[in-house]
């Protein structure tokens, strides 16, 4: 059976056809859960059909998935990172189709789908470094003749929940530190981008058989919140990464804390721009067009609030509403657009909810504020002169819309970027050294990504990204992010013949 339209054959040099199977299981693909059919959010007709997991299938998942991991972590930790380096190869090859099935099943534009397609070979090259740098410290010991130092090994099973927004870039955040870590990967995607969850997992499952491992080292899932229930109560997995509503995080939390499992949240943001009276105003007005457009403001780190200071507020308010003029809204996959649709209907409607409550409590809407009449979620970006202490204000509205605020003094506007509940990312616009110190010292900002002088969405894979407070804490990617994916132990060895306490104790 064909696509229904001839633009979607493409999807077949990725594996995709006009039914798939949604799940990956013991290295085979099966499902008999529901049928669902995944929809192109630019006119809201069908791409194809996915046929989603049951709870018995994830139940033969998990317990392939458990025997696998016997395998997997025995594995040395270099060779793991070559199997990674190969899965990088795999995507890398398939880069350009990969991008355009995001564009097209997720909404965002073709050049923010081959980036996000490109984020995960990129933490792919990461994590083969990594691999041999999973180092643990040398501590020395009070007592004589004795070693003492931490050994890392892995957890097991590690389990990833993602997103609609970054339908992939999230799971290779999470799998591939998980996988060179010796951790197997149980992945559910979001119920929306079944087909970006299925495509991505023929490569994976692709490298693993080539090599001759078991396939149920990376399992993988399309489905509803049963599945997402499943793995959040699953003692066979000790560390659950989140992605989604600091609503749902809070839920998933208390489900994995219950059973004394490890959670990793990357929950909601109320991003803020700062821009200050010496600020580089041009670089200011189009980072701040990037960070509140892009994406169609679906973007965990969307600019949502704009903080100018009074001597340049009205000349950078005029620059942005003359840009926001000129701003091209249409099919994602189009040369030269800059804004794609929302993602599905009930974002589109939830935008009109909003609009509905912003009119009630803003003091102007300066440009946008409705939604555009076609088959597909388009919307208007828009810009809302408010008062900071405005309700609305401290809630995040998944969509294109950008809260304008006064400030006087650089506290003030530290104030108001720290008043909001959630705390994922933040950026300042200045030339002052102690302004921008300030801003990332202890009574600055309060949020896990802290900025100067560019947006607040676009972050590199090097850093460790996550946020704080409604945010959930958790940390994905770079740095030390790692160490969340395996366990420590402290291990002490007496090579000689005598039996020191710590603390000098004698006992008999």
């Amino acid at each position: 059976m064909g696509f229904e339209k001839k633009e979607y054959e493409f999807l077949r040099e990725i594996g995709l056809d006009s039914n798939n199977t949604g799940s990956f299981i013991n290295g085979q693909w099966k499902s008999s859960g529901s049928v669902i059919t995944s929809l192109n959010p630019s006119n809201n007709q069908a791409i194809a059909k996915v046929t989603e997991a049951t709870i018995q299938d994830y139940e033969e998942g998990l317990h392939a998935c458990s025997e696998a991991a016997k395998t997997w972590m025995t594995i040395p930790a270099p060779k793991r990172g070559e199997i990674v380096r190969q899965i990088g190869e795999a995507l890398r090859s398939k880069l350009e189709h990969l991008g355009r099935l995001v564009s097209l099943e997720m909404g965002k534009i073709l050049p923010e789908g081959i980036g996000e397609v490109q984020e995960i070979i990129d933490m792919c090259d990461y994590a083969v470094g990594l691999s041999r740098q999973l180092n643990g410290s040398i501590i020395p010991s009070e007592r004589p003749n004795h070693m003492m130092f931490e050994v890392w090994n892995p957890l097991g099973i590690v389990g990833v929940i993602t997103a609609f927004n970054f339908p992939c870039a999230v799971l290779g955040w999470n799998a591939c530190i998980a996988l060179v870590c010796g951790n197997c990967v149980v992945w559910k995607g979001a119920p929306t981008t079944p087909l970006i969850t299925i495509a991505v997992t023929k490569l994976v499952a692709e490298v693993l058989e080539k090599n001759n491992l078991p396939g149920a080292i990376f399992t993988s899932f399309c489905g509803g919140a049963e599945i997402g229930q499943a793995i959040s109560k699953d003692s066979r997995i000790p560390l659950v990464s989140f992605t989604g509503s600091s609503k749902v995080g809070l839920m998933v939390q208390k489900t994995v804390s219950e059973r004394f499992g490890k959670c990793l949240l990357e929950l909601s943001g109320n991003n803020a721009i700062i821009v200050m009276d010496d600020a580089d105003i041009k670089l200011a007005v189009r980072s701040i067009l990037f960070a509140a457009v892009g994406t169609a403001g679906q973007r965990c780190t969307s600019c949502r609030r704009l903080f100018l200071h009074e001597s340049i507020y009205q000349s950078v308010l005029d620059q942005l509403v003359g840009l926001y003029k000129q701003v091209k809204i249409g099919d994602p996959l189009e040369k030269g657009t800059l804004v794609g649709p929302l993602h599905t209907r009930a974002s589109r409607e939830n935008f009109e909810k909003g609009v509905s409550i912003i009119k009630s409590q803003a003091r102007k809407i300066l440009i946008g504020g409705s939604v555009i009449e076609s088959e597909g979620n388009f919307v208007q970006p828009t810009i809302v002169e408010i008062s900071p202490d405005t309700p609305v204000v401290k809630e995040e509205l998944f969509g294109p819309v950008l809260y304008v605020m006064k400030f006087q003094t650089l506290e003030q506007a530290i104030e108001m970027n720290n008043s909001a509940p959630q705390g994922l990312s933040s950026s300042i616009f200045t030339r002052r050294p102690e302004a921008i110190f300030k801003w990332i010292g202890p009574q600055g900002s309060d949020c896990g990504i802290v900025n100067v002088n560019i947006p607040t969405n676009g972050a590199e894979i090097g850093g460790a990204f996550g946020g704080e407070k409604a945010t959930g804490g958790g940390r994905e990617a770079g740095s030390d992010s790692w160490k969340q994916y395996m366990r420590r132990s402290t291990c002490t060895i007496n090579y000689g013949s005598e039996l020191p306490l710590a603390q000098g104790i004698n006992f008999g």
